[in-house]
């Protein structure tokens, strides 16, 4: 039986989502409201090429709203990519909910990231939006700091669940996080160019192959 994660067989599958919108009434209304065209825009059009006037426009808010929330477009950024982080870090925990195994540790990885990209996005899917802004930030930058992060969590989680399987192996289950995060990269990458999550279907099943083997 195919471990391809299809609309029928992928367990608790995530609905197609549109990143979301932000609040229009509320405390922190306008905030929220930036912060989500920010990420609209920088997803779509990328970081560098994403005006403040753009964003304020999007957002529906006056240009002063923005600075009274944010000090900065740069403090916009590492907002973003803090936000990016924590909305996947959603789905996997809703993915992890009635995971009873390692296995299946593992694979609720692989589902967010499928589940990621299938957002409805402006332009369809583009990659791992983190990896896009990382590109454009120069050497150095804190915002990079933060990717590196996010990218060395997501392999500190796969390791986790690889411990279960393998709790005498632990070497053995580090070397295979590493080897999995590669899969789950050049899959997001490629799935990217391609503007689907075909691929990231593909590197699931390929991982599900190579865990039945352990």
């Amino acid at each position: 039986m195919s471990d391809t994660p299809t609309a029928a067989s992928r367990p608790g599958k995530a609905p197609t989502k549109t990143p979301a919108k932000g609040p229009t009434k509320g405390p922190g209304k306008a905030r929220a409201r930036l912060l989500a065209a920010a990420a609209r825009r920088f997803y779509a059009d990328g970081v560098s090429a994403t005006g403040i006037d753009t964003i304020t426009a999007e957002a529906g808010v006056a240009k002063m709203s923005l600075y009274n929330n944010f000090s900065s477009k740069a403090d916009l950024v590492m907002a973003y990519l803090d936000a990016r982080h924590e909305e996947w870090l959603v789905l996997y925990r809703r993915r992890l909910e009635g995971v009873r195994d390692g296995r299946g540790g593992v694979l609720a990885v692989f589902d967010a990231y499928a589940d990621h990209a299938a957002f409805a996005y402006e332009h369809g899917f583009r990659g791992c939006g983190l990896l896009n802004a990382a590109a454009e930030l120069p050497a150095g930058h804190e915002g990079r700091e933060v990717v590196r992060r996010h990218k060395e969590e997501v392999e500190s989680l796969l390791a986790g669940h690889l411990g279960e399987l393998l709790p005498d192996r632990p070497e053995e289950a580090r070397t295979l996080a590493e080897h999995l995060s590669f899969l789950l990269e050049g899959a997001t990458a490629r799935a990217g160019l391609e503007g689907a999550g075909t691929r990231l279907e593909h590197a699931r099943t390929m991982a599900a192959k190579l865990l039945d083997r352990l």
